[in-house]
């Protein structure tokens, strides 16, 4: 998949490992395994893909995150992505990263 981020920050953890924004700063291993996980999703051709790793836990939400679908970074945090297929010769889903949440706030 292709990954797009939407977020300047997101983009920074994963390039650098840290955020020049102090609101979004995470703990050394959250960064890693958050890094981790996008180079997962880079790497699989398929969303549906996704499914083969159960640690990750893919999931379409629902409700007032309707239209997004996330995978675990650990048993605190998630990454919201959205995507979308774009039909040319090759298939091509763009993966947006939303946000990294903390799940359980």
């Amino acid at each position: 998949m292709e990954i797009v981020f939407e977020k300047k920050y997101m983009e920074e953890l994963y390039l650098t490992g840290k955020t020049s924004d102090k609101k979004h700063r995470f703990q050394p291993p959250v960064v890693a395994k958050y890094r981790k996980t996008i180079d997962l999703l880079e790497s699989v051709g398929r969303v549906e893909d996704l499914y083969r790793f159960h640690s990750l836990n893919y999931e379409v939400l629902s409700g007032n995150k309707a239209g997004l679908e996330s995978v675990r970074v650990n048993d605190q945090y998630r990454i919201e992505f959205s995507t979308k297929k774009i039909a040319s010769e090759i298939v091509v889903t763009v993966c947006s990263i939303i946000e990294l949440s903390n799940h359980y706030k």
